[in-house]
């Protein structure tokens, strides 16, 4: 994912709610969200690299969530892709702190990101720039390419209608997401409003990429918002529902997919 936003409320019906973009070159072969053959985990999946950017552990209700961290100046072209971090986290049984603990002693080998974990009971966020990992306060936060709650225009801007969307809808105590929040939270990640020049960050590229990149649905000739993807994680199951997307903004021929993962058996996810 390249931007992200989050309601973590513990104790809440449903504790994590997250609205959340993946930004990617469209010639990377990519499949959309689906249940792994022979394999528990549930998500899109990055078929150059062969992990994913969001994915979902069944039937434990482990959770991770990886975006990009912009640094040019620390790229290294033949750093292992970062989707296998997910992969790893999902099927470990580490504790979101641990496996936060054990990565930051190896983050420094990939190139950097930003990393969501939740093991089902705990959620903790990664920096890999700063090799640094914290439990966020309750409440709603949002990570895109830097550092978690940077203040960037479009997180600014996601982060206010998201906050205001599970506010008036009550996510936190809805089992499901219901279609009014749905309704609410799909236009924040279809957002292609673009930055004041003034109001862009200095992240080592071109002005005209910054600006390009500004907006919360990306739209540029080679490289864009491939999917947005909706995940609400109640006490008995998890929803996630993902719209892809081709070049232009075109959505794929799949339309929309929803997956409902039941959390504490053994069952497979429904359709």
């Amino acid at each position: 994912m390249c931007l992200i936003a989050f309601q973590w409320q513990p104790g809440a019906t449903a504790p994590l709610t997250i609205a959340a973009n993946r930004d990617e070159f469209y010639a990377r072969p990519t499949r959309a969200l689906h249940h792994w053959a022979e394999s528990p985990i549930v998500a899109g999946q990055d078929l150059q690299g062969g992990g994913t950017w969001m994915g979902l552990h069944a039937p434990s209700g482990r959770l991770a969530a990886l975006t990009n961290s912009r640094d040019p100046s620390r790229h290294n072209p033949h750093a292992p892709s970062r989707g296998g971090i997910v992969t790893a986290f999902l099927h470990g049984q580490q504790t979101a702190e641990e496996f936060a603990q054990a990565l930051a002693a190896e983050s420094d080998g990939y190139n950097p990101f930003n990393l969501l974990l939740f093991d089902g009971q705990q959620l903790r966020a990664f920096e890999s720039r700063q090799r640094r990992h914290f439990a966020p306060a309750p409440g709603v936060h949002a990570v895109s390419n830097a550092d978690f709650n940077t203040p960037w225009p479009k997180l600014q801007r996601l982060h206010g209608g998201f906050a205001q969307a599970v506010h008036t809808h009550h996510a936190a105590d809805a089992a499901d997401l219901g279609p009014a929040l749905e309704a609410a939270l799909w236009p924040l990640l279809a957002d292609t409003h673009v930055a004041d020049d003034a109001d862009l960050p200095s992240t080592g590229i071109p002005l005209e990429l910054e600006r390009g990149l500004s907006p919360a649905f990306i739209q540029l000739p080679h490289y864009g918002t491939r999917a947005s993807t909706l995940v609400h994680c109640a006490r008995n199951r998890v929803t996630l529902v993902e719209r892809s997307f081709g070049a232009g903004g075109v959505q794929a021929m799949a339309g929309e997919i929803r997956v409902v993962c039941p959390i504490g058996t053994e069952n497979q996810p429904a359709p």
